[in-house]
């Protein structure tokens, strides 16, 4: 636990940049599905989703990133981006096992960010009761 708290600045940037390579579905929708589950979807009604689904997941990138630089917004960014990826493993495990072995290598990476983001939010802090979500 003390790893992640002493090198979360470290870790939110990774994790935020690699959330941000999601920006493809914003300019290559169909080749960010394909890349991402193996299939595409058709129609305009399909480019406006992605693409929207894109801008989201940038965002969430784009957050962490500011997020590792302004520790006042840390847990706040760090439990939307959990919450966040949290929901698209849930939805493909339930809903979208047949894309689980393309998407095996976002799923590790989100699952693991899952995990150390929640380590991070729900580790005691110096000086801050245990499980506290409160702003240092």
């Amino acid at each position: 636990m003390h790893v992640i708290r002493t090198n979360i600045k470290w870790i939110m940037l990774v994790g935020g940049v690699l959330t941000c390579t999601m920006a493809l579905a914003i300019v290559a929708p169909q080749l960010a599905l394909q890349r991402t589950f193996g299939a595409t979807l058709d129609g305009p009604l399909a480019e406006v989703v992605v693409r929207s689904w894109g801008v989201l997941i940038t965002l969430i990138g784009a957050m962490l990133i500011y997020a590792a630089y302004t520790p006042v917004h840390r847990k706040l960014v760090l439990l939307v981006a959990a919450v966040s990826k949290a929901a698209l493993l849930a939805l493909i495990a339930g809903l979208g096992s047949q894309y689980a072995a393309t998407a095996m290598p976002v799923l590790i990476v989100d699952g693991l960010m899952v995990i150390i983001f929640s380590v991070y939010l729900f580790s005691p802090s110096a000086g801050h009761g245990a499980a506290s979500l409160e702003t240092p």
